[in-house]
């Protein structure tokens, strides 16, 4: 009985230190693609370019978004993190502060850019159109974390625990031709499908909401 004790002992001893940092780890993390179905996930056009393999979703065809729409508060300040993977030649994107439309380019948000070797110049982690990045600091055919925060006017964007882009937002800024589509509001997220000769992969989506 006393070595049954004992061992009890020294195994809550070892697991409450495991069982702290899963706590710490996971604070405030939301997963929001579960890597089985598009629960909370809304298409818009071309649906045949979006399926799910092997716990991802993989984005090849004509242009699609696919937007989160699973919580009806919309996301302001936050952090989140995608593990995205892409084939040669290819060019796809996260959104940000954006909202579901039916069809085109979101007119609404920022895109952060995905894309190592695909022949647009601005390259992965990078602000589209507003805080460029020309050097992919990615590969294609491995898998990356790109982690997106935005507080209040400030954006960091690390790929890899790299930060690639600190940008803060002047109060007067302006969007493509004038408009108010890079600018921060808020909404929700959406992946991009760009084109059939792109394929990317999109895994692990998890969101924490700041203050």
């Amino acid at each position: 009985m006393k070595r049954f004790v004992f061992a009890w002992g020294l195994l809550c001893l070892l697991a409450a230190p495991l069982a702290a940092e899963d706590k710490k780890d996971d604070d405030g993390w939301k997963t929001i693609f579960d890597g089985k179905s598009l629960d909370g996930w809304k298409i818009n056009e071309n649906k045949e370019s979006w399926k799910l393999e092997d716990g991802a979703l993989v984005a090849n065809g004509n242009r699609s978004h696919i937007f989160y729409v699973g919580d009806d508060k919309p996301f302001k300040n936050f952090e989140l993190k995608v593990e995205v993977k892409t084939k040669k030649g290819s060019n796809g994107g996260i959104f940000f502060h954006t909202k579901y439309q039916d069809s085109d380019w979101p007119a609404q948000g920022y895109e952060s850019q995905v894309n190592n070797t695909q022949g647009d110049p601005q390259k992965t982690g990078g602000l589209y159109n507003t805080a460029k990045v020309l050097k992919a600091p990615a590969e294609d055919d491995k898998w990356w974390t790109q982690h997106i925060i935005v507080n209040g006017n400030h954006v960091i964007v690390k790929v890899d625990d790299k930060v690639v882009v600190d940008f803060e937002e002047p109060a007067d800024k302006k969007g493509a031709d004038g408009k108010l589509r890079e600018k921060l509001s808020e909404g929700t997220f959406a992946l991009q499908a760009h084109d059939p000769g792109s394929t990317v992969m999109y895994r692990n989506i998890r969101v924490k909401r700041l203050p």
